[in-house]
């Protein structure tokens, strides 16, 4: 897999069309942060790390078993409709996209969503990373 932060969002849109509460995603430290921002941004329920292999939980540290970790998010829906419509992926392994923190988009007004950084400070969408003055890697929109 080329691009593990477009595998997430794919997951997460093909979960979203059928209608389904939870999807378990392979686990990283990057796309466990994203989670949680998604999680602090009220758009996801929760999301929390788990072993694909619960029976073997207790031998874990013995046999090394930490790469079956999975990262499990329950998506949130209000009146039958998720409250995440969309996601895009902007900045591609491809194309990078890093922009100043002078230089961070905003989105219309018309369109009510977040744009999410990947900075030095860690996840953050575009407002927090103007009141901090700090650039990054235009990761994705949701909305």
């Amino acid at each position: 897999m080329t691009d593990p932060i477009s595998d997430m969002l794919t997951r997460i849109r093909n979960v979203i069309l059928i209608k389904r509460k939870k999807v378990n995603i392979p686990f990283s430290k990057f796309k466990f942060s994203i989670a949680k921002f998604l999680e602090r941004e009220g758009l996801i329920e929760k999301a929390e790390v788990f072993s694909s292999l619960g029976f073997l939980l207790k031998k874990r540290k013995k046999k090394g078993l930490d790469k079956f970790k999975e990262i499990r998010i329950l998506l949130k829906y209000r009146n039958g409709r998720s409250v995440i419509s969309n996601l895009k992926r902007i900045s591609k392994p491809g194309r990078r996209l890093y922009v100043k923190w002078k230089d961070i988009p905003q989105l219309n007004r018309n369109r009510k969503g977040i744009i999410v950084l990947s900075t030095s400070k860690g996840i953050m969408s575009t407002n927090e990373a103007w009141k901090k003055k700090t650039g990054g890697e235009i990761l994705f929109e949701v909305w």
